[in-house]
């Protein structure tokens, strides 16, 4: 089941066909141009934290992707280990959101301004974490783009630090999409096909947040080891 929620609290909750037709829904498509990866100095590539999404600069494509491509004997060797291990291994079945989400999510509380929250996002690293109330129900997506003025909206230092004190609650996205854990694996596919998103909050039937999945979650339960069952 999805859920949509706002600051006057839940909007919607139903199946995929009702999201589908919910128009302020539809505006959260332009979160794909957020990229799910981070780097920081020194490193060429850094894993994020659990749960969070964060935006930073793309892999260099000419510095290559990793492992250099197996010739074909040693591509069926490294098949036939996968095959032995996975006869070894017990199966276990991935059926549904609560099986891939991440627990720890990085939250910007409701009552922060604009500068607390833009220190939030920079410490870690983030590029666009939910918004939550005091009850930890989700009322908002914050992008680090919103934070920032245009150059029409400074025009003095004055004006600077009005913008600096203003409410998150101003620059938050709302209504915002989530999902609840028992949610099936595959509608949550379709979902981040259909409005182009990286990850959906997830939360229980009070609009708690509990957890954050993401499209790579998806993806590494493909390769997790043992070998998984997905698409029940």
């Amino acid at each position: 089941m999805f859920t949509v929620y706002g600051l006057n609290g839940r909007i919607y909750s139903g199946p995929l066909e009702g999201l589908r037709a919910l128009g302020p829904v539809q505006a959260v498509a332009r979160l794909r141009a957020v990229e799910p990866i981070t780097g920081s100095p020194g490193d060429d590539l850094v894993e994020p934290a659990p749960g969070v999404i964060v935006a930073g600069p793309k892999p260099d494509v000419a510095a290559g992707l990793g492992q250099p491509e197996l010739i074909p004997r040693e591509a069926l060797a490294a098949y036939a280990q996968a095959q032995s291990s996975a006869d070894a291994a017990p199966r276990q079945l991935i059926d549904s959101v609560a099986s891939l989400m991440s627990e720890s999510v990085i939250t910007v509380p409701l009552a922060a301004n604009v500068s607390q929250a833009m220190a939030l996002l920079a410490a870690a690293r983030l590029g666009q974490p939910p918004v939550v109330d005091g009850q930890n129900r989700l009322v908002g997506l914050v992008l680090r783009s919103e934070l920032l003025p245009g150059p029409a909206d400074i025009v003095s230092t004055d004006t600077w630090d009005i913008w600096l004190l203003g409410p998150v609650a101003e620059r938050m996205w709302t209504p915002v999409p989530s999902v609840q854990p028992d949610t099936p694996i595959r509608q949550l596919a379709q979902v981040l096909l259909d409005l182009r998103l990286p990850g959906l909050p997830v939360v229980d039937a009070a609009g708690t947040l509990v957890g954050f999945v993401s499209r790579s979650d998806v993806l590494k339960a493909l390769t997790r080891e043992p070998p998984v069952d997905l698409w029940r």
